[in-house]
């Protein structure tokens, strides 16, 4: 694919969490877009990588996104080896996933690390690039809460107040903050979250364009193109645009859901229904059969 000459040609455009996944396919479509682009995350191996892969100007850098010292010393790199970038997404992130009451405090406490301090020492560390370009932020926020992976909600929830705070704090500076809700991607993430049946169930009463995941190349476009508009919002895919308006009925709704789903999980023995009594399929000899309360 040729490089455009568009409003991003010879820009620097800076990617956290750039190593695979979504991260990696915006690197891509900046790049096809004629972006000079700076890479950032952990994996040292699989950024360079994608930095070799991209048909324009790119380097990476490796860091924690929560370590301050070293985004700061990264941003300096990157100023002096592209200039101030004009353009900044806050992408790096991780998921965490099981029931809270069995979590790992500590792994879920890195997840909020991750995704929430980290996108703020993200923003802190090139501010001051993006008020000499009068540049643009677009921050990966989400929608809903879902069980099993309450940390990565909270933190997702936790950025998108951060954006909004953000955007009124800088909008004299004529800096934009752009927020991205992004719906089910073709990732890894994404996969490894099918694999618990509380999800899958979830999964099945959802509309048909949020059901399945949508490919990271048709993602990346649609951000990009938010990113060279300056969008305060981004939604992906579309049909997510109307979920503010029944963004307070998605709680309940999904408690009601999640809640019949455990249950069957949590069931000892299978059980099948006789009439008003609830019994198990294969009641223990020498034991009367018990109706449990409901």
């Amino acid at each position: 694919m040729p490089v455009v000459r568009g409003p991003l040609y010879a820009r620097t455009a800076v990617v956290t969490g750039a190593a695979r996944g979504l991260g990696a396919g915006l690197a891509l479509e900046l790049s096809h877009r004629g972006a000079r682009v700076a890479l950032i995350d952990r994996e040292r191996e699989a950024l360079v990588h994608v930095r070799d892969a991209l048909p324009g100007a790119a380097e990476c850098w490796e860091a924690d996104v929560t370590d301050d010292a070293a985004m700061f010393r990264v941003a300096a790199a990157i100023r002096a080896r592209f200039g101030p970038p004009s353009v900044l997404i806050a992408g790096a992130g991780t998921t965490g996933q099981g029931l809270f009451a069995e979590a790992d405090l500590a792994v879920w406490r890195r997840v909020v690390e991750v995704n929430l301090v980290g996108s703020a020492v993200t923003a802190r560390a090139f501010l001051p690039d993006l008020f000499t370009t009068r540049g643009y932020l677009l921050q990966i926020a989400s929608l809903v809460a879902a069980p099993t992976m309450s940390a990565y909600c909270a933190s997702r929830a936790g950025v998108e107040s951060f954006a909004h705070a953000l955007r009124a704090e800088i909008a004299h500076r004529l800096v934009g903050v752009g927020i991205a809700y992004v719906g089910r991607t073709a990732t890894g993430r994404v996969r490894d979250a099918d694999e618990h049946p509380v999800l899958r169930e979830l999964r099945g009463h959802l509309p048909p364009s949020l059901r399945e995941p949508h490919p990271v190349a048709e993602v990346a476009d649609r951000l990009v193109t938010a990113v060279e508009r300056r969008r305060p919002t981004v939604y992906v895919p579309r049909s997510l645009h109307a979920a503010p308006l029944v963004r307070a009925g998605l709680p309940p709704l999904i408690t009601l859901l999640s809640r019949r789903a455990l249950a069957r999980l949590a069931a000892p023995e299978p059980l099948t229904v006789s009439g008003r009594a609830v019994r198990t399929a294969a009641p223990v000899t020498g034991e009367a059969d018990r109706t449990p309360h409901p």
